[in-house]
């Protein structure tokens, strides 16, 4: 196998017995991207000189015997995490120079766990977006298959990850950001019970639905990127002081005793894609076979989540992105003299269609007059769905569903058409409302060869449980032996 190619939990393994340097497997990683990046578009910005230097200082740690699971590992992040001197753009014109200052809790985290940072990662613009098209800069492509979409907003982190263009990632979901394009790409993405990752230097979207994760290229390895990154942070009031078990020593005994939920509404939902349907009845028997028990559950009010999230959302948009004016920060229109004229124009060519709309959508609806009809009304059916959960998991210990309703489509295919992408994320953003946890795991391939992804949720702060079922179907399963054809 080439270093490239390696897990984590197997490039730890071969640095902490000295079979390779940090320094090789990192050369190794940045030589994948020049070969093959160009073809994919993942990448936003390349630190070859920043990753050497740390490869070169986790090579120093590892011969002095004090290494983590995490030491000398080349990993990539979305580009909406500050990184203190390295671009961070979130995809968008408006951002397109600025250098944070300080680094986020889960870059502060990952650093002192010795990870080497290797990038910055594509994604849709400001997080908004389920393809990676809408990306101020650049259009991401399927590693398996270069006409689809990888999937969204974390497209850059999933394709990278899946193009073994690094060996695990950081994405951000908001309403299915990470696992959506894990599912498209092939490769796991968790994410986490809202509160347990740290949000602070994590560039907002939507403040109540935002959570960061880890994507790689196995649960193993996604449970030791959630160990490092996990745990309270005081500089972050929605971080929730919940102790954090160790998430890569989850029992692999088999799943006797453990109960999964099947909603009845999932399997009638409209758009499902019969390929993954039967993808799905698979998992479920698989998973039956490895000793869970299976029953009905019902989540009622699945079919009002779109609409809830798509009025939630977009106006903690509104209110977020109202920051970039081009006064404080990022780009501006240096032409306009008149300061609503600056104002008007700056915001109209620093953002992309797709945050335009939103922030119209959003703005609208917490307009005066219409705060009770649209926010107050999406803010009950929240709470509604929130309940759903809780009453579903009094009678199983996780749900198992689809990730996505079909697999990743062309390019191109949703641009006129918002609301058909909007809709794809309908299996995965109602845990983002409940702010529950939520794990995609690959679970078989479409006819034309392109993956699909099964996803499992828990109680909150049960992690645990979602990698101890992900863990034993992937063992049975065999799923990620596979490469994408580049």
């Amino acid at each position: 196998m080439k270093l490239h190619e390696l897990t984590i939990q197997q490039a730890s393994g071969l640095l902490q017995n000295k079979e390779i340097s940090s320094r090789e497997l990192t050369r190794a990683v940045l030589d994948r991207i020049e070969a093959v990046d160009a073809r994919i578009g993942a990448y936003l910005t390349v630190d070859a000189e920043g990753a050497m230097a740390q490869a070169e200082a986790a090579d120093q740690r590892l011969a002095a015997g004090n290494a983590v699971p995490l030491t000398g590992i080349p990993l990539g992040i979305k580009d909406l995490l500050c990184t203190r001197g390295l671009r961070t753009t979130c995809a968008s014109r408006i951002l397109e120079n600025f250098i944070p200052p300080y680094d986020a809790t889960v870059i502060t985290r990952l650093k002192a766990a010795d990870a080497v940072l290797v990038g910055k990662l594509n994604m849709d613009e400001f997080a908004m977006g389920s393809t990676t098209e809408h990306s101020g800069f650049q259009v991401t492509r399927n590693p398996w298959n270069l006409d689809c979409i990888p999937g969204g907003s974390s497209g850059g982190s999933a394709a990278a990850v899946a193009a073994d263009m690094c060996l695990g990632a950081l994405g951000s979901d908001t309403g299915g950001s990470i696992r959506q394009p894990a599912s498209h790409c092939g490769v796991v993405g968790i994410k986490p019970t809202y509160g347990r990752v740290s949000r602070y230097g994590l560039v907002a979207f939507a403040s109540s639905l935002d959570q960061v994760g880890p994507l790689g290229k196995s649960v193993t390895d996604c449970a030791i990127l959630l160990d490092a990154i996990a745990g309270h942070d005081p500089k972050d009031s929605t971080s929730v002081p919940e102790p954090v078990p160790d998430f890569s020593d989850i029992a692999t005994d088999g799943l006797a005793g453990v109960v999964v939920g099947i909603p009845r509404e999932y399997s009638t939902a409209q758009g499902l894609d019969p390929q993954v349907g039967r993808a799905i009845e698979a998992a479920v028997k698989t998973i039956e076979s490895l000793g869970a028990r299976c029953v009905e559950v019902s989540l009622p009010h699945t079919d009002r989540a779109v609409a809830a999230y798509y009025v939630i959302a977009p106006s903690e948009a509104s209110s977020n992105l109202a920051r970039y004016d081009g006064v404080k920060y990022g780009f501006r229109d240096k032409t306009q003299s008149d300061l609503m004229q600056m104002y008007r124009s700056t915001r109209s060519q620093g953002f992309g269609p797709e945050v335009q709309r939103r922030i119209i959508i959003g703005t609208y609806a917490l307009s005066a007059g219409y705060y009770d009809a649209y926010y107050g009304k999406a803010s009950q059916i929240r709470t509604l769905i929130r309940n759903d959960f809780t009453t579903a998991f009094e009678s199983c210990d996780a749900i198992l569903s689809p990730v996505a309703p079909t697999p990743a489509y062309p390019i191109g295919e949703t641009l006129d058409d918002p609301l058909t992408m909007y809709l794809s994320d309908i299996f995965t953003l109602s845990a983002n409302l409940a702010g529950i946890p939520g794990i995609s795991v690959p679970c078989g391939f479409s006819d034309a060869g392109l993956p699909i992804g099964l996803q499992i949720m828990g109680r909150h702060f049960n992690e645990a449980m979602l990698f101890r079922i992900a863990r034993q179907f992937e063992g049975e399963a065999g799923i990620n032996e596979r490469k994408p054809p580049l």
